[in-house]
């Protein structure tokens, strides 16, 4: 069977060299009983691969099944795989081959295989050596045949360094290895793609099809799609039921395209050999918030406490004085900026001990944030308390507070 055949019977839409790469390769591998492992991001349509195998297989009148690894707890995987005896567990009622078992002869599609946990990598690599597998609560060990397609959006390489995935079984499912491209990588392939998602927006609502102009062409190409086709045909179905207008232009499709996506990475706390600072974990970064909040409410309270007396002195004076004319009334004098001097004195005369760690329940968080200020800082006080936005005087005060003076 040609490429184009196969597209057509499964609904593929593009005509990339990479993607023709990796449909060659699955009708090449199909015949065979090797592993095959998919590499990809996500949305990219991993799925359909293992689907054009089995179907192109010898095993393709046997049953075909489809499970995602990432989304069975992890205490129950081990039954769903292998299956288990009556009374295993509670709840296990009844005998059940599990996946292995009834996928006999067939071939099963291990979508997300990366998070697996390491004692069902183990079970797997097993039955991918000599097919056997024990199911849980047996005894006896039992025989399958099963033709492992597996799919993974996660860095194996980096998960084996973590020791979060096996390496024996990492190259067991990876005998044929396959790559399908993300679609940034897929040029003209977006502009088909999104075509075929309008018209079946407008053969599903009776509606007119959006087409794009040829500015608005080039942005869709540019653009870096970290959903993948799966954001692609989100958006495309936003526009057919949002636009009042059927011909998009480049303008009115930046309003349906996020503006800010530069990249598909996640974003990262600093580590440790950056110039930032680092945080061993979300709770410190929750830590040092909470400090610089409790210490701008502080100092607001203390700006209106000032602002306050200074308008009750002012309003004293005038109700003082005798019949003077409106206009000869001496205006109030301007409230000066507070120097680091004067800010650190008032601080100390303002601040409640007593209620200034109860109001925020912050006292164990406050000691913890000290030590650590202290620690990154080499015991230098004056840049722990830079650090953590509070004068030097009340740093040495916070000190005492918590007996760390020493």
């Amino acid at each position: 069977m040609d490429l184009q055949a196969i597209k057509q019977r499964y609904g593929i839409v593009g005509n990339c060299e990479a993607l023709n790469h990796v449909l060659d390769v699955a009708l090449q591998v199909a015949p065979t009983k090797l592993s095959v492992l998919i590499v990809g991001e996500s949305g990219v349509g991993k799925e359909i691969i293992p689907r054009v195998i089995h179907d192109n297989s010898p095993r393709r009148r046997e049953k075909y099944f489809a499970i995602n690894c990432g989304s069975i707890p992890e205490g129950t995987i081990d039954s769903e795989l292998f299956g288990h005896v009556k009374g295993s567990y509670t709840g296990a009622i009844n005998d059940s081959p599990g996946y292995f078992g009834a996928a006999n002869k067939g071939t099963l599609f291990l979508d997300e295989v990366g998070e697996l946990p390491l004692a069902t990598q183990a079970r797997l690599l097993r039955v991918l050596e000599n097919g056997e597998y024990i199911p849980v609560g047996a005894t006896e060990v039992r025989k399958t045949d099963v033709r492992i397609v597996a799919a993974t959006n996660v860095n194996i390489q980096k998960a084996i360094s973590e020791g979060r995935f096996r390496e024996d079984l990492y190259y067991r499912l990876n005998e044929v290895p396959m790559q399908m491209p993300p679609l940034r990588e897929r040029g003209e392939d977006i502009v088909l793609l999104f075509r075929l998602f309008a018209m079946q927006m407008a053969e599903e609502y009776r509606m007119d099809k959006v087409v794009l102009t040829d500015e608005a062409k080039q942005l869709l190409m540019r653009y870096k799609w970290p959903g993948n086709i799966r954001q692609l045909k989100n958006i495309t179905r936003q526009i057919s039921v949002l636009s009042p207008e059927r011909t998009i232009t480049a303008d009115m499709l930046r309003t349906f395209i996020p503006q800010d996506q530069e990249t598909t990475q996640l974003a990262t706390i600093p580590r440790a050999d950056s110039g930032d600072h680092s945080f061993e974990n979300e709770r410190e970064i929750l830590y040092k918030i909470l400090f610089e909040l409790r210490g701008n409410v502080n100092e607001m309270r203390h700006e209106m406490s000032q602002l306050k007396k200074r308008l009750d002195e002012a309003q004293g004076q005038q109700l003082a004085t005798p019949a003077v004319p409106t206009t000869q009334l001496a205006p109030i004098t301007p409230i000066q900026p507070i120097g680091p001097a004067m800010e650190d004195a008032m601080a100390e005369e303002y601040v409640e001990p007593e209620r200034e760690m109860e109001n925020l329940n912050l006292s164990t968080l406050g000691r913890q944030m000290l030590e650590k200020a202290l620690e990154r800082n080499h015991g230098n006080r004056r840049k722990a308390a830079q650090e953590l936005g509070i004068s030097d005087r009340t740093l040495y005060r916070r000190l005492k507070q918590y007996g760390l003076e020493k």
